[in-house]
């Protein structure tokens, strides 16, 4: 069989969402099937690191999809052309794209509905081309897979007439994130945070991700607790970040606040380690891969109630309403003076951890592949 997929997002400079779902399910799928052809198609130079065996073709072609317009030439010209080069047997899209044109049997994998619960975070123009055409590849795909049970049930509430059934495969943790000695963790803290305990927030510097909120929750925490604590959030500076940054100039507690920037994998997993706590105050996530990887570091996690991280965390997390920045502060001072339930939230979150692993995804992502071509 030859299975195409799409690699665009396999990015060398940093690997992030679609990017760390493809890279940990198909490095997994390529070795475990060496009888079967693999064809990457990416849109711009290939890093030879995901190249992952000999049964791997890598093929590129161009231009980069960097917007709607080259989304749609990408996907209805350039893929299909490289399907019937290939003779492929299907076309496997982890980023909530697909072909409309191809005779291929598609496998589609959609992580979220985001847009449109919160059309305000996006581009105008991304968001046109989302509500366009977001029904279109619901019907197109010969198999549609997601990442929980929270975005499969929005994905039938949303396109009932459109979607038929949907696998859910979940997520996964890297194996890097473990809890850490107190050597590094005294290390990690004298060299972000001069020594300091501190929240942490893993992710990009985005709308959605509700920051502005959690500014204003550790606000309140340190007015009421008079206490050194530092707040460190990782992650790329992405859509309308400006507005965040100036923000920050003036915000009273701004020497307290550490923006890391993107950080490799190692840097981020003793961060993540080292921290007192995880604050994850996303106001939409199909998943929320954060959330489980300080669970697996044993650091107690505060997020979102009502969402995807209340169906993956259950009873290992806090949760808060998130849209209130004094219900988030209330949990945090709740974290902060209350040393049982940290202990009892670690505990917990070990043993909901240990449910996820990328080798359960990759397996999942595999059954729905192999529906497509069936």
């Amino acid at each position: 069989m030859v299975i195409a997929v799409n690699t665009r997002f396999l990015l060398a400079e940093y690997l992030e969402g679609y990017g760390n779902f493809v890279y940990e399910t198909f490095k997994r799928i390529t070795e475990w099937h060496p009888e079967h052809a693999f064809v990457f198609i990416f849109d711009r130079p290939v890093d030879k690191k995901f190249v992952f065996g000999p049964n791997v073709t890598s093929v590129t072609t161009g231009p980069p999809a960097r917007h709607p317009l080259l989304w749609k030439f990408w996907y209805d010209v350039r893929v299909p052309a490289v399907l019937r080069k290939y003779k492929a047997d299907v076309f496997v899209s982890c980023d909530g794209f697909c072909s409309l044109t191809t005779k291929v049997p598609q496998c589609l994998v959609v992580h979220d509905l985001a847009f449109l619960h919160y059309p305000s975070f996006i581009k105008k123009s991304h968001l046109f081309f989302y509500k366009k055409y977001t029904p279109g590849f619901l019907e197109k795909a010969r198999s549609v897979a997601t990442v929980s049970d929270f975005s499969r049930q929005d994905i039938l509430t949303q396109y009932s007439n459109k979607a038929r059934e949907i696998d859910v495969v979940y997520s996964g943790i890297k194996e890097i994130f473990q809890p850490i000695s107190n050597e590094v963790k005294v290390a990690t803290k004298n060299k972000y945070t001069d020594g300091k305990e501190y929240f942490v927030y893993t992710g990009a510097i985005h709308p959605r991700k509700n920051l502005i909120n959690l500014l204003k929750a550790f606000s309140v925490f340190k007015k009421r607790q008079q206490t050194n604590m530092k707040l460190v959030l990782t992650g790329r500076l992405a859509w309308k970040y400006d507005t965040f940054k100036e923000g920050l100039k003036s915000y009273k507690y701004r020497n307290d606040v550490i923006l890391t920037g993107y950080l490799e994998e190692n840097e981020l997993a003793k961060i993540t380690g080292s921290a007192y706590g995880l604050v994850y105050p996303s106001l939409f996530e199909g998943f929320g891969v954060p959330v489980l990887e300080a669970m697996r570091c044993d650091v107690p996690v505060i997020t979102a109630a009502h969402s995807a991280m209340q169906e993956i965390a259950g009873e290992a997390a806090m949760y808060a309403d998130v849209t209130s920045h004094t219900d988030l502060a209330d949990k945090m001072m709740l974290l902060y003076k209350n040393e049982n339930l940290r202990n009892d939230l670690i505990h917990k979150g070990r043993e909901v951890a240990a449910q996820y692993s990328w080798d359960k995804t990759a397996d999942l992502l595999w059954q729905s592949i192999v529906k497509a071509v069936r």
